[in-house]
């Protein structure tokens, strides 16, 4: 990895993505993002995809970050924005809207003028997976740009989508000694401190399988989003 100014935050930011974009480090991944990018679903045929290794999203100066799992196939892989042009991120982006955390309720593409306030959204990993299940050697390929948005910036509050982000940042937070490494499960609405002055909460997945089935409703998402909010103060 190309060594990063931390004193600049926006410059160390772009620089990460760009290497984020530019990383090849999973052949199967690369070649199915590929293949999805030429195929393109019916709907999208005139859609130029991203094809690519989707980078980070959002404001580095800011306090919370959302840890996703990967892009959708005709979502992010298609649009080159995390959460971006697919039903999953739709309800993300309406909650943080209703949280005053963005500026509008829906993403199309990444033009659309949405602009995150007060966060940041990663992934776990940063290319779309067949069937949107990385294997356990991508994920560990992927963990570095995990690793390397929490060392760069000053992110206190992080909301893990799903079990294997809550995972994901544990490994992370124990590497970095913000915790012990003893086990803390997972769970809609679970909070868990690192130090120094950081948290963790735990938030299911805004996929359509657990939307649709009213496993995750708005009203869960937003106590969620609340929370993080109400962290922020008082880390401080």
């Amino acid at each position: 990895m190309t060594k990063i100014d931390p004193t600049n935050d926006q410059s160390a930011w772009n620089a990460l993505n760009t290497e984020i974009e530019n990383c090849e480090s999973c052949p199967r991944l690369i070649e199915y993002c590929s293949q999805v990018a030429q195929k393109k679903r019916k709907s999208y045929l005139e859609h130029d995809y991203w094809g690519k290794p989707v980078p980070n999203f959002g404001n580095p100066r800011s306090e919370v970050l959302l840890v996703g799992l990967a892009p959708a196939a005709h979502g992010a892989n298609r649009t080159g924005r995390m959460f971006t042009g697919d039903r999953s991120g739709d309800f993300l982006f309406a909650a943080l809207h209703r949280a005053g955390m963005c500026n509008q309720t829906e993403s199309f593409d990444n033009q659309d003028g949405l602009i995150l306030q007060g966060c940041a959204i990663t992934a776990i990993c940063h290319c779309a997976p067949p069937q949107n299940k990385p294997d356990r050697t991508e994920l560990s390929n992927c963990r570095p740009w995990l690793e390397e948005t929490l060392d760069r910036f000053r992110f206190r509050v992080f909301i893990a989508l799903g079990a294997m982000a809550w995972n994901s940042m544990l490994q992370v937070a124990k590497q970095n000694n913000w915790h012990d490494g003893s086990s803390a499960k997972f769970a809609h609405g679970a909070e868990l401190h690192f130090a120094p002055s950081r948290w963790l909460i735990g938030s299911y997945h805004p996929s359509q399988q657990n939307t649709f089935t009213g496993r995750l409703t708005p009203e869960m998402l937003d106590q969620v989003l609340i929370r993080a909010n109400q962290m922020k103060t008082e880390n401080q």
